[in-house]
């Protein structure tokens, strides 16, 4: 047996062409703000990526970089002009920030119907309360896009979330529960993991380092491999040893081109949410 592939890539172009016809009616086109610190070069290609396809799409763009020694207090300022800015529909804060910076007061600085990462700890405490919040994180909203498309079950399953982060991991698990899955979440303290994922019939793995192989897999199970990141000898990589897992899964995502696509086109897709949800107010 050798696994379907969940094509990120293949999945994210569908939903672009269809978000491209929603915008096209549209009255105004909805409009992204970017804010980058410093001059971290991996968040240079992520922002410029995000600021490509929104354009693409027929989304504005307004980008902003600020010097490495920015303070905290001229970080959250540029925030509250594009929280006083009606055309400004998205706000989005690059991560990393600097060090000696307080993500979390940046983060909170966003008007939550603007939070296009869905980051705020008002759009978490709606939705960890069962609310729907004006926009789901992205990486989340984007696994959930994938296994919708491929008609993958999720009701009464039993999901492994390996990863207890705010950006993936928790997000993810209650997402998941919210759909009736059962699910485990396991992180670098919990025994036994391998006996763990054994009983999972869908795996997220989301930790940044080789954790999941065939032999710990259940047959038939749905595997989702979040985790990217480049190996000693400068390979692209992700959490999973995909040539064993494929042997065993029913259907994989790989890396690159499963989750990471899909989470741009989640975000697109928040944009869009925030516009609608401030036009209708």
């Amino acid at each position: 047996m050798t696994a379907e592939i969940l094509d990120g890539k293949k999945t994210s172009q569908k939903l672009l062409e269809e978000l491209q016809e929603k915008v096209v009616n549209l009255p105004a086109k909805p409009v992204l703000a970017i804010l980058l610190v410093g001059e971290n070069p991996a968040s240079q290609i992520y922002v410029n990526a995000k600021l490509k396809k929104a354009k693409s799409i027929g989304f504005e763009t307004v980008f902003k970089q600020l010097p490495q020694n920015a303070t905290q207090e001229e970080i959250i300022s540029q925030i509250k002009l594009w929280n006083n800015d009606r055309k400004v529909n998205g706000i989005l804060v690059q991560l990393p920030l600097p060090a000696g910076i307080d993500k979390n007061s940046v983060l909170n600085s966003i008007d939550p119907i603007k939070d296009v990462d869905g980051l705020t700890a008002y759009n978490s405490g709606l939705f960890y309360t069962g609310q729907a919040p004006y926009a789901l994180p992205c990486t989340t909203r984007g696994i959930l896009m994938l296994l919708k498309e491929y008609n993958i079950e999720l009701k009464g399953k039993h999901a492994v979330v390996i990863g207890r982060s705010n950006l993936v991991g928790k997000p993810t698990a209650q997402a998941l529960l919210f759909e009736n899955a059962t699910v485990t979440t396991c992180h670098s303290h919990t025994k036994n993991l391998e006996s763990i994922i054994k009983t999972a019939d869908i795996v997220v793995s989301a930790v940044g380092e080789k954790i999941v192989n065939g032999k710990i897999l259940k047959n038939n199970c749905v595997v989702v491999d979040v985790g990217i990141f480049r190996t000693p000898d400068g390979k692209i990589s992700g959490d999973v040893e995909f040539d064993s897992a494929s042997q065993v899964a029913s259907f994989i995502s790989p890396v690159p081109g499963g989750v990471g696509p899909m989470t741009v086109i989640a975000l697109m897709y928040n944009l869009l949410d925030l516009y609608l949800a401030q036009n209708i107010r």
